[in-house]
Parts: C-alpha cells; sequence; structure tokens
C-alpha cells in the first residue's frame, strides 16, 4: 500500500493555483482534462516530492474542478492538509503579503493555519526544531478557526 493523492474540489482553477502555486510554493505535476465528465484534474507537489511525482504518480495534491458550477460545503471536504517548510516565518509573510489571512500564526515557532481560496484548512510545519519565537508572530493571538 502506499499513499498517492489527497483530493480537494476547487471553484476558481486560477485562483487556486495562484495560492497553491504561486503563493505556497506547489509545482504542477500532471494534468487531466475529461470533457465528457466535465471536470479537470491537477496534481501538485511540493518541491521535494515533485520528481517521485512525476515519476510514481505520488505523492500528489490533486485539485479537481467541475465546470459545471456547485458549492462546496463542509460536508463535502475535510480536516486539513499539511506541509513541512523550510522556514515557516518567510512562508507566512509571503501569504499574509498577499492577502491570505493567517488563521493560526506560528508564534511557537512551529505550527501555523492557513486556508485556501476554497476554504480548505492547511497547517504549515516547520520542519526540524521550532524556529526561536519572532516578531510580530509571537505576539498574535489567534484571528480565526483553523
Amino acid at each position: 500500500m502506499r499513499y498517492l493523492h489527497t483530493m480537494v474540489r476547487v471553484k476558481d482553477v486560477d485562483q487556486s493555483l495562484h495560492f497553491y502555486s504561486t503563493l505556497f510554493g506547489l509545482e504542477e505535476v500532471r494534468r487531466h482534462e475529461n470533457e465528457k465528465g466535465r471536470f479537470t484534474l491537477i496534481f501538485l507537489a511540493a518541491p521535494e516530492d515533485a520528481e517521485a511525482a512525476r515519476a510514481n504518480a505520488a505523492p500528489c495534491l490533486e485539485l479537481t474542478y467541475n465546470w459545471d458550477s456547485e458549492d462546496y460545503t463542509g460536508g463535502r471536504n475535510f480536516g486539513h492538509l499539511a506541509y513541512e517548510v523550510d522556514d515557516i516565518y518567510a512562508i507566512c509573510q509571503k501569504l499574509m503579503d498577499n492577502g491570505v489571512t493567517i488563521n493560526r500564526p506560528p508564534r511557537d515557532g512551529h505550527m501555523a493555519f492557513v486556508r485556501s481560496p476554497d476554504g480548505i484548512s492547511i497547517e504549515i510545519l516547520q520542519k526540524g526544531d521550532s524556529l526561536p519565537p519572532a516578531e510580530p508572530w509571537a505576539s498574535m493571538g489567534n484571528t480565526g478557526a483553523w
């Protein structure tokens, strides 16, 4: 048995790719357009997983875009995605500078939570040991639920 991917439904491909690729740093490794089924599947991988994802089709995040508009509520999604990063403060600053709300700031230098444009909760974990507390993060409280 092996892990393949996590699927999340998205309403706007461009907005989602801007978030997951441009801001968050994931790489598109493959895409499948199904005209008969009226959907697009976009598979993304973390930079350190991209080569393996291209070779083995895993591990990936699958963005599913259904061409016919539909609202997705809590019953159609799940808990959260989790990604390990080299510098939690840098990624949170980049996201915040681009209008993304940091729902749970990295006060402890170890963990933060944000939400994608489609409301998917993403846990960001510091690779290795926690970074020392640093401002402005150390004094920030929660800005919302994660």
